[in-house]
This record gives structure tokens, C-alpha cells and sequence, in this order.
């Protein structure tokens, strides 16, 4: 692992277990595919909109298909993957809801890392200046950004328990830091995460995610191999 790894992908490897099947929706050139296959031993796959990331992936020896998540990801069978992963992708897809849902259907968890538009300095940047934030995590003006459906921590939250979802880790990201386990549930958190990752899981048929759920588990306890 490089000194020069993305904080979250760092989170993603704790979080992996070793061996597993793993799909990287919007895997780019496979910086984090190779970076797993190489530490974790995973049997990995990737889906990436663009030819020339298909191409840098091909040129790693890494499997992947060229295909969009709005759309591709209905093809995929139930239960093919242990981990589907979604890294800074979520908020330039179309129908991010569906999007989530479709990785929850292909495999047993879900990791979701995204910018949250409800940082403090986001917030500061709007009210003092009244123009859409550039930041570390929002870098590219308004006019350029992929981003199409920025949301904050209390939104994404609240779209777990629509889809009744279980958070069963929780880690935020500001600045250069290392990865915090946080309690997504706590309104300050909603302030001071500057980018936020999610594993998920189903709850079981018949069951409700907040019905006895347990607390977020701390990042790196869940299968640190």
C-alpha cells in the first residue's frame, strides 16, 4: 500500500474480508480493485462507464466491463458478489436509489463512500458567499462537477431506512485524516464529516433496520483480516 492511497480505499481494505468476490461500480483506471487484489486476495471485478478507465484496467490485468450503474447493474444476478463498492461515484449517478438497491440485490454488502454537502465548510461557503462550495471533497465549480445529486450524511440516512437498509459500519473522512467510526445518527456528525463511507447489509424479510438495531460498528472491527 503506497503512501499516496485515498483514505477511504484504506477503510475499504479493512472493511473487505480476504478471498472475497467484490464488485467496484465506477472503478475508473482499478486503483482499488489492484489495490485489493494485491492485499486482500479478492476475486474482483469492475464496472466502469468510461473506454479509456476500461482500458487503464485492462492494461492492470484486472477484470472489468465497460457499462453504466443506472442501468447495467440489473443484469447482474442476485447474490454474486459478497461486497459491491461504490467509491465517490454516488452522487453522479442518475437514480442513485436504484443504484443502491441493485448492489444490495447483487451482493451481501454494500460500501459506499460520498461527499457530504452538509460540512460545515459547505455550509460556511454558501452562507458567507452564496455560491456553490469548492472544496477538498467538492473540488470542480458548479458548472463542470459530475455531480448531479449531492446529499448529506442525514440525507443518505435517511435513505438507508427507505430502502430499510442496516448500517453496519460508519467511518467519516476531513482533510488528510485517517478514517473516524462514527455514529451517523448523532446531528454533529452531519457538520464535521467532510466525506462519509457506508457498509450495508439487508435486514432480513419481515424485519425493520431500526427495530433493535445495534449501534454502527467501529470502523475496522468488521472483518479486518
Amino acid at each position: 500500500m503506497t503512501m499516496t492511497t485515498r483514505e477511504d480505499f484504506r477503510e475499504i481494505l479493512r472493511l473487505v474480508r480476504p478471498g472475497s468476490r467484490v464488485l467496484d461500480v465506477g472503478c475508473e483506471e482499478g486503483a482499488l480493485l489492484d489495490l485489493l487484489a494485491h492485499e486482500k486476495q479478492i476475486d474482483g471485478r469492475g464496472l466502469e462507464i468510461s473506454a479509456g478507465g476500461v482500458a487503464a484496467c485492462m492494461a492492470r490485468g484486472l477484470s472489468v466491463v465497460q457499462g453504466d450503474a443506472d442501468q447495467d447493474l440489473d443484469h447482474f444476478p442476485d447474490k454474486t458478489f459478497d461486497y459491491a463498492i461504490l467509491s465517490q461515484t454516488l452522487q453522479a449517478t442518475r437514480r442513485p436509489r436504484h443504484v443502491l438497491d441493485e448492489m444490495l440485490r447483487i451482493a451481501d454488502r454494500a460500501i459506499v463512500s460520498f461527499p457530504n454537502f452538509g460540512h460545515w465548510r459547505v455550509r460556511w461557503s454558501l452562507l458567507s458567499r452564496g455560491r456553490m462550495p469548492e472544496t477538498k471533497a467538492l473540488p470542480l465549480p458548479w458548472w463542470s462537477t459530475p455531480n448531479i445529486h449531492l446529499c448529506t450524511l442525514a440525507d443518505f440516512l435517511a435513505l438507508t431506512d427507505d430502502l430499510n437498509v442496516r448500517v453496519d459500519a460508519c467511518a467519516a473522512f476531513a482533510a488528510n485524516g485517517p478514517a473516524r467510526p462514527i455514529d451517523p445518527s448523532s446531528p454533529i456528525e452531519n457538520w464535521r464529516a467532510e466525506t462519509c463511507l457506508f457498509m450495508l447489509s439487508r435486514v432480513e424479510p419481515g424485519r425493520r433496520a431500526t427495530a433493535g438495531a445495534e449501534p454502527p460498528a467501529v470502523s475496522g472491527d468488521l472483518f479486518d483480516g
